[in-house]
């Protein structure tokens, strides 16, 4: 798989280094801001893709991503013909908000499954930057993603109100509705 790094989006870095560490052994899941970029078809930007490890016992990491001529700054990843964007793997395990029971969606790159937060948990991941850090940016994320992908509306109500915010379902879906 080629790219051009200096003109790659969020959705070709990701296939591109998420196909490169699976070859290697690591698996990994898309989430945060760059799923959003991937679901809005760029309408949205994050300048960063976060990765998080599958196995917690990862030692090769910075070798491999050498490999593709990534360095690590401070937590960061960069690449020195990429400026636009770089990588981060924050600890996981992989959950949003109190659901560990979270399922990524599977794509296949060149034979190898790579995975990324499907449509539903991306809105559930962006809703929770609202809940928990009261960033309406969030909100706005999440509403982009309903309104160009399907989504599974219970399955995002149900989270709500576990997580104990049935009122910012209420807030999202009355934004989802036509005026």
């Amino acid at each position: 798989m080629k790219i051009n790094f200096k003109t790659c989006t969020e959705e070709e870095l990701w296939k591109y280094v998420a196909s490169h560490l699976k070859s290697r052994g690591i698996d990994t899941v898309l989430v945060g801001g760059a799923v959003v970029s991937i679901y809005t078809e760029g309408a949205y930007e994050s300048g960063d893709l976060d990765f998080i490890l599958t196995n917690f016992f990862v030692k090769n990491l910075p070798q491999t991503m050498k490999e593709i001529g990534f360095e690590r700054k401070n937590r960061h990843y960069v690449h020195p013909e990429c400026s636009h964007l770089f990588i981060e793997f924050p600890k996981g395990p992989l959950e949003i908000g109190d659901d560990f029971n979270v399922i990524p969606e599977e794509i296949e790159v060149e034979g190898k499954k790579i995975k990324i937060l499907s449509s539903t948990d991306c809105v559930k991941d962006r809703l929770a930057t609202y809940i928990h850090f009261k960033n309406r940016v969030g909100l706005e994320q999440a509403l982009m993603v309903a309104k160009k992908h399907p989504v599974n509306l219970a399955s995002i109500k149900d989270w709500c109100d576990k997580e104990g915010h049935a009122a910012v379902y209420a807030e999202f879906s009355a934004h989802l509705r036509p005026v």
